[in-house]
């Protein structure tokens, strides 16, 4: 994938190590090539603004995109108006418990024990990853901000007062979750779902 490159994204990712180097040229060439089809443009005319630890972003008037990826997979949104995606594996190994207690429920942590899943949570910290990415935020600064509702589903940053909808669906092996602002009538592109690494 490194033809689909700019020189700079190139010399990007020669200071970066072997793994991420590797994971910042293949993420950006997906990313490339999916908004070239999009656009009708060639992939290396795309001007997107991706450096690495960024949300990628593109000029004023192309509309919006988000990527995420996990170990073996990633997917990229288009939306005109801002977006957020997260994908996480269903078969993710982590103590939900623990995070459950630490980041989503600060009160009565005990009575939730009872009937959590792990399944509950990984969807629940796929939706706020997908919050912080529409809110270009930062995991570790957010997280605690945010407050997941399901009926309805709405993400709220306390802090910030943003309110924000979601949707989550299931794709082979992976969970996926969007977060944004419509209400209504909301139709964002899935420009690339794909296996890699």
């Amino acid at each position: 994938m490194q033809d689909v490159a700019t020189a700079d994204e190139i010399k990007t990712a020669k200071n970066l190590s072997s793994s991420r180097s590797k994971i910042f040229l293949e993420t950006r060439a997906y990313l490339r090539q999916s908004l070239s089809t999009l656009f009708d443009l060639d992939p290396l005319e795309i001007p997107i603004n991706a450096h690495p630890g960024e949300p990628p972003s593109l000029p004023s008037g192309m509309g919006n995109i988000s990527l995420s990826h996990c170990k073996d997979a990633m997917t990229i949104v288009w939306h005109k108006s801002k977006i957020g995606i997260d994908i996480e594996r269903t078969d993710r190994d982590f103590n939900y418990l623990k995070i459950a207690e630490k980041y989503f429920f600060h009160t009565n942590k005990s009575n939730h024990n009872n009937y959590l899943t792990k399944n509950m949570i990984l969807k629940q910290w796929c939706a706020v990853e997908a919050a912080i990415k529409w809110d270009h935020g930062k995991l570790a600064k957010d997280i605690n901000h945010w407050q997941l509702y399901d009926k309805p589903k709405k993400l709220i940053h306390k802090k910030k007062n943003i309110h924000l909808n979601y949707s989550q669906m299931n794709f082979h092996n992976w969970t996926i979750a969007l977060a944004y602002e419509e209400k209504n009538s909301f139709n964002p592109e899935i420009i690339c779902c794909s296996k890699i690494f």
